[in-house]
């Protein structure tokens, strides 16, 4: 199923294994740091909890931090997108728009901005294009296309609630 900016239930058995999880993983000094979440409901309903949990302040919802719109291919199965529009994304990893949504350039460019806007640490709960890019964009110097092509040839590997540390 192709879903990226559709804003989907979480599985409440998955959101209970994260809140009892994460903490354990999560700096001592975790709960005076903001927490900033995707607006989607996977992301937002996690940094609710968690935040709740750890008797933090309340997540600061952010736009820019959400999944990818996929446009037209939201909700559709994978095997039902001709195969002619997935090659053509496939041709065009960074410039292409799936479905008429957004490129990863144009993805990238507002998690770029969201980074630039972070003054000190922060939680970011977010959705795993969101974190791959957040990875790609913590190398030195690496420009913003060259961020979109390394987050966009990178396998999907990050579990629900998984903790990545990214040092800016």
């Amino acid at each position: 199923m192709c879903y990226g900016s559709s804003d989907l239930e979480v599985d409440p058995a998955a959101l209970e294994a994260a809140l009892a999880a994460l903490p354990a993983q999560l700096p001592v000094d975790a709960r005076s740091t903001p927490i900033y979440t995707s607006p989607l409901r996977r992301c937002a309903l996690l940094a609710e909890a968690l935040a709740a949990r750890m008797q933090a302040a309340p997540p600061l919802a952010d736009a820019r931090l959400a999944e990818m719109d996929f446009g037209a291919w939201e909700g559709k199965a994978w095997n039902d997108i001709p195969r002619a529009e997935v090659d053509a994304w496939a041709d065009d990893l960074v410039h292409y728009a799936p479905g008429g949504g957004e490129t990863v350039l144009q993805v990238a460019a507002r998690v770029s901005a969201f980074l630039d806007e972070c003054e000190n640490d922060a939680m970011v709960i977010c959705h795993a294009g969101t974190i791959r890019l957040l990875t790609a964009l913590s190398r030195p110097g690496i420009s913003l296309e060259a961020a979109a092509l390394s987050a966009a040839s990178t396998p999907h590997r990050i579990d629900y609630a998984a903790v990545c540390i990214l040092h800016f």
